[in-house]
């Protein structure tokens, strides 16, 4: 097995520590390859979508980068049927995006979601 070396916020790693600690993995290294076995499975089945989609994509984000939101958001008129805006707690908010559209599209809108490194949450629920 090789060995790599990764950056963590300090945030971050207390959460892996707690996740270690309640749902019993063994170091967290364990919890780190969970996590990537999972965004892995994600991916997988991501890829295999196609055709035209019903979906829900789910963002949690800080107020702040609202802005970045609205921006990808324009671009992708086409599949976004509607949108729910809601503020959560501690200046966080809430984006429910209802998606129809080309599989493509919907993958390439959550693509640029989760790459932005500016949201904390993005899921896609397809229907």
């Amino acid at each position: 097995m090789a060995i790599i070396s990764i950056s963590l916020q300090d945030e971050i790693l207390e959460e892996i520590d707690k996740l270690q600690k309640e749902l019993g993995f063994s170091g967290r290294s364990e919890v780190v390859r969970a996590g990537v076995r999972m965004l892995l499975a994600d991916s997988k089945d991501k890829g295999k979508l196609e055709g035209k989609l019903n979906s829900v994509l789910l963002l949690i984000h800080a107020q702040k980068v609202e802005d970045t939101v609205t921006e990808v958001k324009h671009e992708f008129e086409d599949i976004i049927s509607t949108q729910i805006h809601n503020h959560l707690r501690e200046d966080k908010c809430l984006e429910v995006f209802i998606l129809e559209g080309d599989a493509t599209r919907v993958k390439q809108l959550v693509q640029r979601f989760q790459t932005s490194r500016k949201l904390d949450y993005v899921k896609l629920i397809v229907a």
